[in-house]
């Protein structure tokens, strides 16, 4: 089993920033894809960024230019630097791991980002 823990997350004003961590129980080249989704009250969940144990990141729309997703092996750490932070950022931030065919899910970490 894998167990993903994310930190980093808290209180902000808008404009702001914060950095999210997701530790993992295992190093992370053998997860294949992490990713960081988010799901605010009453909406859906959503992806928000991912990265490949190869290093290939990819980024939802409304983050681009603002959001860094980031590994440290050494650490088994993957990041989520969030920068100009808005309003409609706030929500529960979830990281989310490919592991021998399965994905698994941290237990969130709240951002709220007040104007």
């Amino acid at each position: 089993q894998v167990q993903l823990v994310e930190s980093g997350g808290g209180l902000v004003q808008a404009g702001g920033s914060l950095r999210l961590s997701c530790a993992a129980s295992l190093s992370i080249f053998r997860l294949s894809v992490m990713d960081w989704y988010r799901q605010a009250p009453e909406k859906q969940r959503e992806l928000v960024a991912s990265i490949t144990n190869g290093g290939t990141t990819n980024y939802a729309e409304f983050v681009k230019g603002r959001f860094t997703i980031s590994r440290d092996n050494a650490k088994n750490t993957v990041y989520l630097q969030m920068n100009s932070l808005k309003p409609e950022d706030t929500a529960v931030y979830y990281c989310n791991a490919l592991n021998a065919g399965t994905w698994y899910w941290g237990q969130g970490t709240q951002v709220t980002v007040s104007s």
